[in-house]
């Protein structure tokens, strides 16, 4: 197990990485001094641990449909029906929708309960449930609404993802592979776990530093500006890793035209993506003018167009990207259709598939 400490100014928890380590969450729970519990699961009852303590179980759903205020609202009403305060504590379980909402919700909650995530997805794990970001979408956008509310502990445990189809697992190496060029290079090899413990050394290094967005944390949305457009335009059949990937390699020619980066390093974002078998091109459906329209909408632009890009200095925000350099971009990018750029979603050999988009299977 490895246990990889977080500390901020005034709030600080421990994510624990490894087999098993969700049956440490009455631990938690005692030590958090909490009388009861909401947990939110987007998992099966059999893989929700206990909490040690009186809770109510609330069945979620992992996908960017179910993203919305809507859902923080109806979450909040079954708060306020069970009783919750500020003494108890809320508990997510799922992937990274349900760590998202789960966290807005809690923090919108009598301004602001205590949250227990256990990501239960590769990309939950390596990125969603570590750092205390909340949002959810809009219809003009994602991640548009939300804020800064940290956990009290992480619980990464690996035996989730032994059950994960392989497409939910590429999803999460969509993030990992972007971590080559923010700071934690020459993952591809390692063993799984090695690979988790990696990207959260590495988030937690940048939030620690960073924790509002003021300035470093954004190296983290590498790949990410056109990576949530491409999801957005493709009505979300694009998964978020997936268009992160695809994201990476745009971010590499971008900044390359910018004369940022040699060929060498614009190559090496499409090889380091293609390591991992993630898709390295532009969904053929996703039109050029409605990808730049929606990067307009991304949260860290300050007026035009805006990303974070690889340069002589490593990576870094760069605002008012001239739009006819990000079209030319784009524009040559290898284009493919959808189906041919997704894996299937057939479960592991031999084990039985963890619902990611229906608990009610369970």
């Amino acid at each position: 197990m490895a246990s990889i400490p977080l500390r901020l100014r005034d709030h600080s928890y421990d994510v624990l990485i490894g087999p098993g380590v969700r049956t440490s969450l009455p631990e938690v729970v005692g030590r958090l001094g909490a009388g009861r519990a909401v947990v939110v699961s987007a998992r099966p009852r059999e893989w929700v641990p206990d909490t040690g303590v009186e809770t109510l179980l609330l069945p979620a759903r992992d996908g960017e449909r179910d993203k919305t205020l809507a859902t923080v609202e109806a979450l909040c009403r079954e708060f306020v029906r069970f009783g919750l305060t500020r003494s108890d504590v809320v508990v997510s379980c799922g992937g990274g929708t349900t760590t998202d909402v789960v966290g807005l919700a809690a923090a919108l909650h009598h301004r602001g309960v205590p949250v227990v995530h256990l990501p239960t997805t590769l990309l939950a794990q390596v990125d969603a449930g570590v750092g205390g970001k909340t949002a959810v979408n809009l219809p003009e956008g994602k991640n548009l609404v939300g804020t800064y509310w940290q956990p009290s502990a992480v619980l990464c445990d690996t035996d989730y993802l032994t059950t994960l189809p392989r497409r939910e697992l590429l999803n999460g190496y969509g993030e990992i592979a972007r971590c080559h060029f923010i700071g934690a290079p020459d993952l591809c090899s390692l063993p799984r776990a090695e690979q988790i413990a990696a990207s959260v050394r590495l988030k937690a290094r940048v939030v620690q530093a960073d924790e509002r967005d003021a300035g470093l944390r954004h190296i983290l949305n590498y790949g990410h500006t056109l990576g949530h457009a491409l999801e957005k335009a493709t009505g979300f059949a694009l998964r978020h890793g997936e268009g992160v990937a695809v994201g990476t390699v745009f971010a590499g020619r971008l900044a390359g035209a910018l004369g940022r980066i040699g060929r060498a390093r614009v190559a090496e974002h499409h090889d380091v993506v293609r390591s991992y078998g993630l898709p390295t091109a532009v969904p053929s459906e996703a039109g050029t003018a409605d990808l730049v329209r929606l990067m307009r909408h991304d949260k860290k632009a300050a007026g035009g167009l805006t990303f974070v890009l690889d340069g002589p200095h490593g990576a870094e925000l760069v605002h008012d990207v001239p739009s006819d350099v990000v079209t030319h971009v784009l524009t040559g990018m290898p284009r493919a259709p959808l189906a041919a750029l997704v894996a299937d979603d057939a479960p592991p050999a031999g084990r039985a598939s963890v619902a990611t988009t229906d608990p009610a299977r369970s």
